[in-house]
């Protein structure tokens, strides 16, 4: 299965080289978010609007991307990348490179949104931890999200009406520990939300690893 999920994890970076447009659009999205921002403004000082923002885009840009995830392809490629490789290859592919992917756009976010209205975090390195483990849970969810909702018709509204409901504790969670990174907690006092994170997205890959074989029959 290791030769399966690299040569479909390759497959899934090759294809976004290509697109450039789908990657441009985000890079557009997280800019053009962020100077809206500055313009309304300047400078924020006040640390949970800050966070709160930077949460606002990096949602709202991960549920763009990784939306296209299983919805884009059509009924025919589905059968026949099923016919080449095991489910569990496919979906563990897709979460994987959905991660790199959203880890980029939050870095990019970060330092946009710093330049632009200012960074009021005091420690980077848990506010840098806070971003790997969302853009690990949000790839997790919304890819599993995204092959549901593959097999319905309006399958970009069911992704979206199921999406926030099921995001928002590990969206929570979040901003509880960046809020923290950003006010300078050590990292004892926020460890607790280190280890919610860690074991919701465990959860996330196990159910997305046993389920998609049964949703991947239909």
């Amino acid at each position: 299965m290791f030769n399966e999920f690299t040569a479909l994890l390759s497959k899934e970076v090759k294809l976004e080289w290509r697109n450039k447009f789908a990657l441009g659009g985000l890079l557009l999205y997280v800019v053009s978010t962020a100077f809206v921002a500055y313009l309304s403004f300047k400078k924020i000082v006040d640390i949970p609007v800050w966070n709160a923002l930077f949460w606002i885009i990096f949602l709202f840009g991960a549920t763009n991307a990784v939306a296209k995830a299983f919805v884009q392809d059509s009924k025919e490629k589905q059968l026949y990348l099923y016919t080449l490789a095991s489910p569990q290859a496919i979906i563990l592919s897709k979460m994987v490179y959905n991660g790199l992917l959203l880890f980029v756009i939050s870095v990019l976010t970060y330092i946009v949104f710093g330049v632009l209205v200012g960074n009021p975090v005091q420690n980077p390195t848990m506010y840098l931890t806070a971003l790997i483990l969302g853009s690990t849970g949000f790839s997790g969810t919304l890819s599993l999200l995204s092959a549901i909702a593959s097999q319905t018709q309006n399958n970009v509204s069911l992704l979206s009406i199921l999406g926030f409901p099921i995001l928002l504790p590990l969206l929570m969670t979040l901003l509880r520990l960046s809020k923290n990174a950003a006010d300078g907690i050590s990292w004892t006092m926020s460890l607790n939300y280190v280890w919610i994170l860690l074991a919701l997205n465990a959860i996330v890959f196990a159910l997305s690893y046993l389920l998609f074989p049964y949703l991947w029959r239909e």
